[in-house]
């Protein structure tokens, strides 16, 4: 790795030098949730630059915790699977994210909101069963933000692949969900409910399906952890 070393023998020192990197953890984060090609590592770590992305890919490589293999399919396209020491940092993951949920200010949370994660994220856990078994498109409208960043689509379709679309899908919508930011950030992660945070949204389209956003709504895997901190 390119940072200094620390000179211990410490395993939890010669982890460190491995895994504390700046991206990295957050990196290996997207890999353990399941992305493997570049674009898609790049939609979850979004203000991550494709330089810095492509080095730490090269550095957990060169570590033994990430595979790259070429995607046979498509010429000059290549994977990044986790190697079974990398697949070992799941439970680290979810250790820190836990502690993160749990004693993280809420403020300090959402002052680093991020539209682009969210919705990535949003799609990533969305849970289809709820919905119509049909295709189904729920568009957010985020009120507080300029027009590039105002509209996001969802667009699900029957055997419950979910497609993020950042332009007009061309499909009918189905849900108009009209919030700001900050709001739809304090649901996802599990710091308001849905019925909790009714004011600031305005649901638009079929009560069945408004009616069982709280369950098909992509919530943080670590909303289910309580918060201590304030």
């Amino acid at each position: 790795m390119t940072q200094a070393s620390y000179k211990q023998f410490c395993p939890l020192a010669m982890a460190a030098e491995v895994l504390c990197t700046r991206w990295t953890l957050v990196l290996i984060r997207e890999l353990v949730a399941g992305s493997v090609r570049f674009n898609d590592l790049r939609r979850g770590v979004p203000k991550m630059s494709p330089t810095l992305l492509s080095q730490r890919l090269k550095e957990l490589e060169a570590a033994g915790v990430v595979e790259r293999k070429p995607l046979r399919s498509e010429k000059g396209v290549f994977e990044y699977h986790l190697t079974p020491a990398g697949r070992d940092l799941s439970a680290v993951v979810d250790a820190l994210g836990s502690w993160g949920q749990k004693w993280v200010t809420s403020d300090s949370s959402l002052d680093n909101m991020d539209v682009s994660l969210l919705m990535w994220d949003m799609r990533r856990n969305l849970n289809s069963t709820p919905l119509p078994k049909k295709r189904t498109v729920i568009q957010f409208i985020y009120t507080d933000l300029p027009a590039s960043k105002k509209h996001w689509w969802l667009v699900v379709e029957p055997n419950g692949e979910v497609d993020l679309c950042w332009s007009d899908p061309g499909f009918e919508t189905d849900l108009y969900v009209t919030t700001d930011l900050r709001t739809m950030t304090s649901i996802w992660m599990g710091l308001t409910s849905v019925e909790q945070a009714r004011r600031n949204l305005n649901l638009s389209g079929p009560q069945s399906i408004v009616k069982s956003m709280q369950a098909w709504l992509g919530l943080s895997p670590f909303a289910v952890v309580k918060k201590i901190a304030a």
